[in-house]
């Protein structure tokens, strides 16, 4: 880099409005309302000094729908200019502490007025005993289940914790070593069986189930839509589908090492699919948003077959 590439970043850093923007934007996305609420600054400057920290590839953005949403782009901000954001967040400085707690402000009002949501307090404070895991095993215990089929269900460990509520429960997974784990796991339940199946093609007859798990699988599938339409001919009629997976995301380099063949399916798409497989969405939405970066999001959809 060459000299004038540090005088145009020191340039950039020089500017208080600037600063408190990137102080904001180091911990979390915010959209330009947000930051409008936030500092105070006029939306019309905020955009401008959005534009030129985005032109010095120090902000990054993402359309969701018809907002943009930004973060600082902390994988291509040189070290010096991390170290002084960091200095800037420890300073507490009077600003900097005032837009932290208004946007704390601004998050509470839209839980309706609550100071902290219970995912926010477990993700901060740690108490004995109190685990997603234990939330997770304590709101299973109220599922009284039929026939349920998990697809794609990995070492077992989401259907370890179904398995006292079923009538059966049945595994599926392309990997034998993961379905050698899940028969491990599961062996204490008599009425549960593991195998190495294809959800492209599932070794089932029509109509064989009550209720189909579909949990981070179709971003790993090479045909989704087709996944789903098996999935539909194995329900039973007023059965139901329950997906999880990721929304629609950019973050190609770090997903790839975990093999995923596709960057997400976003609430509208999953829909989409469901409908094509011939069920009767109840729900497709964004179930929540992980705290740490990258910050990607997981859609929970919910679909019943009406037909038989």
């Amino acid at each position: 880099m060459n000299l004038s590439h540090y005088v145009e970043t020191l340039s950039l850093l020089g500017d208080e409005s600037r600063l408190r923007l990137c102080a904001l934007l180091a911990e979390r996305e915010l959209c330009v309302t947000d930051l409008v609420r936030v500092t105070g600054i006029a939306q019309s400057r905020v955009s401008t000094h959005l534009g030129r920290l985005r032109e010095a590839g120090l902000v990054c953005d993402r359309k969701q729908g018809t907002q943009s949403f930004y973060g600082l782009a902390l994988d291509g901000i040189p070290s010096t200019v991390k170290g002084v954001l960091d200095e800037a967040a420890r300073s507490g400085d009077p600003m900097l502490v005032g837009d932290k707690k208004r946007l704390a402000e601004l998050d509470a009002e839209r839980r309706g007025g609550l100071p902290e949501s219970m995912s926010d307090q477990m993700e901060r404070d740690y108490s004995p005993g109190r685990t997603w895991q234990s939330l997770a095993l304590g709101t299973a215990a109220l599922l009284q289940l039929g026939d349920l089929l998990d697809v794609g269900s990995g070492d077992g460990a989401a259907a370890s914790a179904l398995a006292p509520y079923c009538r059966s429960l049945t595994c599926i997974d392309t990997s034998a070593r993961l379905i050698e784990t899940a028969r491990d796991r599961l062996a204490k339940h008599a009425h549960v069986r593991a195998q190495v199946a294809d959800a492209h093609e599932l070794p089932f007859p029509a109509a064989s189930f009550d209720a189909v798990l579909v949990f981070h699988t179709l971003t790993y599938a090479e045909r989704p839509a087709g996944v789903l339409k098996e999935c539909a001919r194995v329900l039973r009629r007023r059965g139901r589908i329950v997906v999880l997976c990721l929304d629609r995301h950019e973050q190609h380099e770090v997903m790839a090492r975990y093999g995923e063949r596709h960057a997400g399916f976003s609430p509208r798409k999953v829909r989409a699919l469901l409908r094509g497989a011939g069920l009767e969405v109840v729900s497709s939405e964004v179930a929540c948003r992980e705290a740490k970066k990258p910050h990607l999001q997981v859609v929970l959809a919910i679909a019943e077959k009406t037909e038989s």
